[in-house]
């Protein structure tokens, strides 16, 4: 792909005339015209909850989360560990402490059977993230929590209009999440939102942003980049879902195949030696692609390690990179381990994840994809 990896955000010519129109209209300049609200009205309807907070970041939403639910300084919160770092240093930011635990192997997103075995009379809440197209099973999780009073943060910053056991992302918790920054599947540069149907989280994450004006707002002309974004979402998102099946495919690393990124060479000749064992996302249950991840093992590709994989991937013009860092290495001192963690471990390791703008391009691209990632790896057999 000697063009290089499509660009991000892509060409929308309805948020061209949304920009032009809130231009036109002088919104752009003022603290309170109309398109903040009608995003407002948009994401409400969407998910159907009763009340939408906009907001500068998904970072910023998850500690408005938290004040929402009241949670402060000697609560536990729990959360994956493997996950985006902003989440823990949110915890942190209100005076609570986190509590790690593990992710399920299987899609690396956290997993409730552990949740169980991590509570303590000081837990509070658990902060629930659905990564790479892997989604937590929320009805389960639901559970946990109700049984032992925990508040459920919701995170779906990277998967919005995913499906979750047939709800919507976001929509399972106590509080969802929202991001809009400028890599985001709806994309305004920076910003956010929080969900949620309780008028008293709700109160609560006003009083916090309340500083003589909103202390975390979004501006006119990001609501108005998103509102059209947003109307395309669900088409977008099945879209991407096709084209991660074709690549899957093409590579024998599909969601019920045996895990192996290439089961067979050209003529025939089996290869034993390759890296990628599987793709750890639920294309059945509704996914959003916002990464594309695989689990890159360096012994198995002859000791080439994940960097030299990444770079070399990179030169055919495909965007690889590695995942998170994830919190395994945390000292004890700033939060508490229940168990080894050793799939959160490998998480951090061990995946690397497609960006996802070329999950949009047509068919013949995404073979080029696939065809990119073969040339490497048999190159390096």
């Amino acid at each position: 792909m000697p063009e290089g990896p499509p660009a991000w955000p892509c060409a929308d010519e309805d948020v061209h005339a949304a920009l032009e129109s809130v231009y036109a209209d002088g919104d752009w300049g003022r603290y309170h015209g109309r398109r903040c609200a009608q995003l407002v009205d948009k994401l409400s309807a969407y998910h159907g909850v009763d009340h939408v907070m906009l907001c500068s970041s998904g970072t910023v939403a998850v500690e408005i989360a938290l004040r929402g639910l009241g949670v402060g300084p000697g609560d536990e919160v729990l959360l994956a560990g493997y996950d985006f770092s902003g989440n823990f240093r949110c915890i942190e930011a209100i005076g609570a402490r986190p509590v790690l635990v593990d992710v399920d192997p299987k899609n690396w997103s956290l997993d409730p059977q552990q949740v169980i075995a991590a509570l303590s009379d000081s837990t509070r809440a658990i902060i629930a993230s659905h990564l790479h197209g892997g989604l937590v099973p929320m009805r389960e999780l639901m559970e946990i929590a109700g049984e032992h009073d925990m508040a459920v943060v919701e995170d779906a910053c990277q998967s919005p209009g995913a499906k979750v056991q047939g709800r919507l992302a976001g929509t399972w918790g106590d509080v969802g999440l929202l991001s809009f920054g400028g890599s985001k599947l709806l994309t305004a540069g920076r910003g956010g939102a929080i969900l949620t149907s309780s008028e008293e989280v709700h109160q609560r994450a006003k009083v916090f942003c309340e500083r003589g004006n909103q202390a975390f707002p979004m501006s006119e002309l990001q609501a108005a980049v998103l509102a059209p974004q947003l109307d395309k979402l669900d088409e977008r998102n099945k879209t991407r879902r096709e084209n991660v099946r074709r690549l899957l495919d093409q590579l024998g690393g599909g969601e019920k195949g045996d895990r192996r990124l290439f089961p067979e060479r050209p003529g025939g000749c089996f290869a034993q030696n390759v890296p990628v064992p599987f793709f750890s996302g639920q294309l059945d249950d509704g996914p959003a692609f916002y990464k594309l991840p695989w689990i890159y093992d360096a012994n198995a590709a002859g000791g080439i390690d994940r960097q030299q994989f990444i770079a070399a991937v990179r030169a055919e013009g495909v965007a690889l990179d590695v995942g998170f860092r994830g919190f395994t290495r945390r000292t004890l001192r700033r939060c508490r381990k229940v168990g080894p963690l050793e799939h959160s471990r490998r998480a951090a390791e061990s995946t690397v994840l497609l960006h996802h703008p070329v999950l949009l391009e047509e068919p013949e691209v995404i073979d080029r994809v696939a065809a990119a990632l073969r040339k490497v790896l048999w190159a390096k057999q």
